[in-house]
């Protein structure tokens, strides 16, 4: 019995070997597999682009030794703040949400204002 011929998936090529290889190396195995992941990589990619901005403003408007500070939700938009981008969300102890961009925190208070905090401590 003859066994068919097999070719790399990705650069086509025949290959020798293992009966159950799909790839001749490492680079048409990484190659394909990005090929296939490449339209949610780059979901998740703007994503988390969006995720990282956050953090560092809130890191840079808390910069020195603040530990909380009180800025106007215009303040943090006109930085570029994109606020349907969070990490995880906690309920305070006074029961109001309080969103986070990994290690910083902000809840929103009235007139417009946002509290920002630099830990994960409820606000």
């Amino acid at each position: 019995m003859i066994a068919a011929t097999r070719h790399c998936l990705n650069c086509h090529t025949q290959l020798h070997g293992r009966t159950d290889k799909k790839f001749c190396n490492d680079y048409c195995r990484n190659t394909h597999h990005n090929s296939l992941n490449s339209d949610g990589n780059s979901c998740m990619r703007n994503i988390n682009h969006c995720l990282r901005k956050n953090r560092r403003i809130l890191e840079n408007l808390l910069q020195g030794s603040r530990p909380i500070a009180r800025f106007s939700k215009q303040v943090l938009q006109n930085k570029g703040f994109s606020f349907q981008y969070f990490t995880h969300q906690q309920i305070s102890r006074k029961g109001n949400p309080v969103y986070f961009c990994y290690d910083y925190g902000y809840r929103f208070l009235e007139k417009e204002q946002v509290l920002i905090s630099g830990d994960r401590k409820e606000n």
